[in-house]
């Protein structure tokens, strides 16, 4: 709990440092985003806090996450026509990805940050950033199989 309220109140900093007013809705987003390990979609979020915050809309939602995401403190992930799924952008980390499922597990591997450093050597880039997914099934829809 001790780190949730740590990134939290880090979050909170940083939209204070641009001049975002802190909502309760905001609040709620972003405490969701950071307990949840499922990258949820705008409607998954405005669904689990929709109970607790009846003037919202998923218009809300979906706005604030393109201030989080502004603000460098989300990442969306897109995916073609597939909703976008959001994360909160806590450490620098990877995607495993079910093709059967969608589900979307976090991992980490330091060593690729070694591939911005090549990429700039051989192509002369100045590499901002980079992504990784890979993709198969996942533990629950292998034993499905």
């Amino acid at each position: 709990m001790e780190h949730t309220h740590d990134h939290l109140q880090e979050a909170i900093d940083v939209l204070k440092h641009r001049g975002v007013r802190i909502t309760p809705q905001r609040r709620a987003i972003l405490n969701f985003l950071i307990e949840a390990h499922t990258h949820p979609t705008a409607d998954e979020i405005y669904k689990a806090l929709a109970p607790n915050y009846p003037n919202m809309s998923v218009a809300t939602v979906y706005n604030n996450l393109h201030v989080f995401k502004d603000a460098g403190i989300v990442k969306e992930l897109s995916y073609g026509d597939v909703s976008s799924r959001f994360d909160f952008a806590s450490h620098e980390h990877y995607h495993a990805i079910c093709d059967n499922c969608g589900k979307i597990v976090d991992f980490s591997y330091p060593g690729l940050e070694e591939v911005e450093s090549l990429a700039a050597h051989v192509t002369g880039f100045a590499i901002s950033r980079h992504r990784l997914e890979v993709y198969g099934l996942c533990d629950e829809c292998k034993k499905k199989v």
